[in-house]
């Protein structure tokens, strides 16, 4: 029990010591509590738009659009990064450059394009999700394969396997730690951007939350949304975690299993 406690103070002291700090300095108002409320109220104000309902409503379309937005990224990229890194290098040759440029075009540009051809919707704040989401995504499953070790390889050949069982029994399972790198990056990226394009062009949603809150200056709530927002990014990387280690070990005794 003292070992558990031990290690979740090690693991989280500064974040700890950073509401302290927050609290005691708003407290003696060493800051002002109007540009920066004590932490106690935000956690007061959190509980007070979970039970009217207002951050409920708000965090589920939220949610809906960055899952909407990482889960068809993840279908188009898993299976293009596949494709490029396993079976077509020669294609992913040709296409290196046109990929790198399109991954630098800045998202933020890329959702005024949109907004400008697609207009305020559900679609276009998907749709930039999507394009957010697909390059790590991409790249990492790229690099995944490409860091197979080669003689898991020899392996797969030595025992005659053909080239669609190496690319199920070999290169997909030892792929998989690169994938989920991508993955995790993406879910925090779906987040992030999110915010951002709900401040920019929405009337729903956590983004528009934090800039509702801040024109008409209720700074706790925007402070709670902000928050929330960095609570729900930990949960989400930590799901991401627990499916990666126990889809990852799956995948490592499966390649054992399928050489023996």
């Amino acid at each position: 029990m003292f070992g558990y406690i031990n290690r979740f103070f090690n693991k989280y002291v500064l974040i700890i010591a950073l509401i302290i700090i927050w609290e005691i300095t708003t407290q003696l108002k060493l800051i002002s509590p109007i540009f920066l409320p004590p932490f106690s109220k935000v956690v007061e104000t959190i509980i007070k738009m979970i039970r009217t309902g207002e951050f409920i409503v708000n965090f589920r379309i939220s949610i809906f659009r960055a899952m909407s937005g990482f889960i068809i990224a993840a279908l188009i990229g898993i299976p293009i990064g596949l494709l490029l890194g396993g079976w077509f290098k020669e294609l992913k040759l040709a296409l290196n450059m046109l990929l790198e440029i399109c991954s630098q075009i800045n998202p933020f540009l890329m959702f005024h394009l949109i907004l400008i051809f697609l207009g305020i919707g559900e679609f276009s704040k998907i749709s930039i999700l999507v394009w957010t989401c697909l390059w790590p995504i991409i790249f990492s499953t790229i690099s995944g394969i490409n860091n197979i070790n080669p003689q898991i390889l020899k392996m797969g050949k030595t025992f005659g396997l053909g080239r669609v069982l190496m690319f199920i029994k070999i290169i997909l399972p030892a792929s998989a730690p690169g994938i989920f790198n991508g993955l995790r990056l993406a879910a925090g990226y779906s987040l992030l951007m999110l915010t951002a394009a709900e401040m920019m062009g929405a009337k729903s949603g956590l983004g528009y939350l934090i800039i509702y809150s801040q024109q008409n200056f209720k700074i706790a709530e925007m402070y709670a949304v902000v928050l929330i927002i960095a609570i729900s990014a930990l949960v989400v990387d930590y799901i991401m975690s627990l499916i990666e280690k126990k889809f990852v070990i799956f995948e490592e005794q499966g390649i054992i299993n399928s050489n023996y």
